[in-house]
């Protein structure tokens, strides 16, 4: 693509931003200043003015506690936008929450945003839009795995393999990236959210309990493993019992929700493997010695690198901060004029994922 050489103008004296626009939390970051936002996609609205209430923390914090005219939205599934309208709020939110934090004098600053790897044309637009209407001069899309990568400090401008698995709120991204492009990938919908619905059916199938999917969240964090931990836990699990409506509390092991996880665990696991075996063999070859990344919320899990790992044959390892990653790789290529076009031009001649 061509840049504008007043866009490059306007950009030195604007304070451009990336933005990880994820299912469950969107960061945002400012170039020269670093990520100062990073609040939960939730939006809350009122339902007969359709006027918002609340964004971020603030709405999260209404989740299941809503009066009947409140509601508490999450405008994100999947990764992708299924509420254009509120989406666009909250992108607005946040781009003119940093310009009055930081009394910026340009209010349309160029923006960088994440999406995942899988999402069709027309979510592509709808992302592009969205940002644009919320206030920025130019929007620029790139691939989650992709700025995933430049965010954990990958060398993807090299001619070697570089493997990234992204795991976030919606979907998980695995990519395999070599000379500032991607080879192959394999996009997902299976990532934390799914995770915390695993843990609720749990509940309810083996407690006979129902919870809500903050609580779900919160065990997944506190118990949640991929594989055995050296100190198997035991925490509280509180919701309510279906049976008499009344509270109800049970403990519930690491072992429990390691095995209530299973389901997530092994379909990202076959998602790497998947994508290692479509590889070219050269590529492969490079990540048997510089291993694979792991970036995103979900990274967090508990021994999801050393099961990956095992069921893998390769190295594998965690990014440092993972869940910001994304953001930062976004803010990065903002720096990066050659970067930027490279990732823009692959983006757009590449076919979607498996």
């Amino acid at each position: 693509m061509r840049f504008n050489p007043l866009d490059s103008l306007l950009g030195m004296f604007s304070h451009d931003i990336g933005i990880d626009l994820g299912t469950a939390n969107t960061l945002v970051l400012v170039r020269g200043r670093g990520i100062v936002i990073n609040e939960p996609s939730v939006v809350a609205i009122d339902r007969s003015t359709k006027r918002v209430l609340a964004i971020g923390a603030e709405a999260k914090r209404m989740l299941g506690r809503t009066p009947a005219n409140i509601i508490a939205v999450r405008p994100l599934k999947d990764g992708v936008i299924s509420d254009f309208e509120i989406t666009e709020k909250m992108l607005q939110y946040f781009i003119r929450s940093v310009h009055e934090r930081f009394g910026f004098g340009l209010p349309r600053p160029r923006v960088v945003v994440g999406i995942p790897s899988g999402v069709t044309e027309v979510e592509k637009r709808a992302v592009h839009e969205a940002t644009l209407n919320a206030g920025a001069r130019v929007a620029y899309l790139i691939e989650e795995p992709m700025a995933a990568a430049i965010g954990a400090g990958l060398a993807i401008m090299e001619p070697g393999g570089r493997m990234i698995v992204d795991i976030g709120g919606g979907t998980t991204e695995v990519a395999v990236i070599s000379l500032g492009g991607v080879v192959v990938s394999t996009s997902i919908r299976v990532a934390g959210d799914e995770m915390d619905q695993d843990i609720a059916v749990y509940a309810r199938q083996v407690h006979n309990m129902l919870i809500g999917e903050r609580t779900a969240e919160e065990i997944k964090i506190a118990a949640g493993s991929a594989f055995p931990m050296e100190e198997e836990i035991v925490v509280t699990l509180r919701g309510r019992d279906l049976a008499t409506g009344l509270p109800k509390s049970v403990e519930v092991s690491s072992v429990e929700m390691r095995d209530a996880l299973s389901g997530s665990i092994a379909a990202i696991v076959e998602a790497v493997r998947s994508t290692i075996e479509i590889t070219p063999p050269e590529l492969v070859a490079d990540l048997m010695t510089q291993g694979i990344a792991l970036a995103g919320g979900g990274a967090l899990l508990h021994g999801l690198d050393r099961r990956l790992a095992q069921d893998t044959r390769f190295p594998v390892y965690v990014a440092d901060e993972p869940e910001l990653c994304v953001v930062r790789g976004a803010g990065e290529v903002l720096e990066e004029a050659d970067i930027l076009e490279k990732v823009q031009a692959n983006l757009a001649t590449r076919k979607a994922p498996r």
